[in-house]
């Protein structure tokens, strides 16, 4: 599993291991990392580092410390080095003085030719985007020339993925102890590119940010034994469609039977249309381990929503589904209940504007759960699955604009709902559901139908436990 932590937390390891170590070391094991990184793209990209040119764009801080030690290594090598100051007479002393001990220079201007450029203009504690002398520095990184980032791309705010303001993308990001918030969240995780973590020898506990891998995602997926039948591996039952959106109803049920459940039960008034596609599935009221309700369900059914929220089942509630919750009625359920909005619908929940939710993810996220007291799935550009009570919200690493098309939400949605039925908790069905559902439109490219998602996540799984 691939975990992230706050600014807070990375800077207590960091003191904490300060304290053992000869005063620099630390920054020198950074650079060294970094170092290596660079010169690797330079040699992938030039076939060697001796000659190569390189110009460092280096901040006031520690960050441009880093920046600067390791131009020291690149230039021992053989490279060109050019280090360009946001503040002349604030650059980092000692890294200064090896770069210029190792042959490399300082310059005024940023040069119009080079094989590579650092951003070292902001490190992990920097907020609100880039200031005006450091924006006009990254504005004039030469086009089509590779930034690689030293611990996050200058203007990035680390803790939450947040961009306010003018900032460096860059399309590799050497990140140093540990994954910062920011590198997975978007805005943010657009901008940083390639992610290389260096082990710095940092103690951390429980992390702010987790994103499963396939290990993991397998590790939780329900897989039947020899005296499983379809009742013990679970029924998931689907509340979709209207006259006006028979296809939500479809997809969703498309998505449930790929989910692991025994068998899939459907009630709602697009009966028809679902056994014409799909004839496996269960007509009518009856016994289900979890409730899936609100795709494509219009208005005017807000009593089906109360009554499956009133029952002892696990209940996945999406789309139409989502107006008009009570937080005092779902905070009462015992069964785990698990809420899929996209940033419209968050907006909704917490009573704020749409531009709030996309510009501050994780804390819309964290808000959700705590406020409804439910697992809550914020769907985006970068997925993110928070409940109440856990620390660490899961960030979806699969995910690709393709699935930007009507219907692929209620695909998710039956996949999910399907997982809660197999035994999963409302945070594991909603990640493992959002990993595997990208992991399906990876697969099927682009431009995809939703239909697609749901014929390919068969192939998913196995992707994940047969790796």
């Amino acid at each position: 599993m691939r975990t992230a932590y706050s600014v807070e937390t990375v800077r207590a390891a960091e003191r904490e291991l300060m304290a053992r170590l000869p005063e620099g070391a630390l920054m020198l094991r950074a650079a060294a990392g970094l170092a290596a990184v660079c010169a690797g793209l330079l040699a992938r990209r030039r076939g060697r580092v001796y000659g190569s040119r390189v110009v460092l764009l280096v901040g006031p801080g520690d960050n441009g410390g880093d920046a600067l030690y390791a131009g020291a290594r690149l230039a021992r090598r053989g490279a060109g080095v050019t280090a360009v100051p946001m503040d002349p007479d604030r650059m980092h002393a000692g890294g200064l003085a090896a770069l210029r001990a190792a042959g490399g220079r300082v310059a005024q201007a940023v040069p119009q030719r080079a094989d590579l450029v650092v951003d070292g203009l902001l490190g992990i504690g920097g907020r609100g985007g880039l200031r005006p002398a450091g924006a006009a520095l990254a504005e004039r990184i030469p086009p089509g020339v590779p930034v690689v980032a030293v611990d996050l791309p200058s203007g990035v705010d680390a803790d939450t993925g947040e961009v306010a303001g003018p900032a460096v993308t860059a399309d590799v990001t050497v990140t140093f102890g540990a994954y910062k918030p920011g590198l997975l969240i978007d805005p943010g995780a657009s901008r940083a590119g390639a992610v290389h973590l260096v082990d710095i020898g940092l103690e951390l506990p429980e992390p702010e940010v987790e994103a499963l891998q396939h290990a993991d995602v397998a590790g939780l997926l329900p897989e039947p034994t020899a005296s499983s039948d379809k009742y013990r591996r679970g029924v998931v039952g689907i509340v979709a469609g209207s006259a006006q959106y028979p296809g939500a109803a479809v997809l969703a049920v498309a998505g449930a039977l790929r989910g692991g459940a025994g068998a899939v039960r459907y009630v709602g008034p697009a009966a028809d249309s679902v056994l014409a596609r799909y004839p496996e599935t269960l007509i009518g009221p009856g016994r289900v381990q979890a409730w899936v309700i609100g795709p494509g369900l219009g208005e005017g059914r807000a009593g089906e929503v109360a009554d499956v929220l009133a029952g002892d089942a696990a209940v996945l509630v999406d789309a139409d589904g989502l107006r008009g919750l009570d937080p005092a009625v779902l905070r009462a359920r015992t069964a785990p209940t698990l809420l899929t909005p996209h940033a419209g619908e968050a907006a909704a929940l917490l009573g704020v504007s749409r531009e709030s939710v996309e510009a501050g993810r994780l804390a819309a996220v964290r808000r959700l759960a705590e406020r409804y007291g439910a697992a809550v799935l914020l769907k985006g550009s970068t997925t993110l699955v928070a409940s109440g009570g856990v620390r660490a919200v899961r960030v979806n690493p699969t995910g690709t604009p393709w699935l930007a098309t009507a219907g692929s939400g209620d695909v998710l949605s039956g996949l999910a709902g399907s997982l809660l039925a197999g035994g999963l908790s409302g945070a594991d069905a909603g990640s493992v559901g959002a990993y595997l559902h990208g992991l399906a439109a990876r697969r099927t490219g682009g431009p995809l139908l939703a239909h697609q998602v749901a014929e390919a996540l068969p192939a998913a799984w196995r992707d994940t436990t047969h790796p």
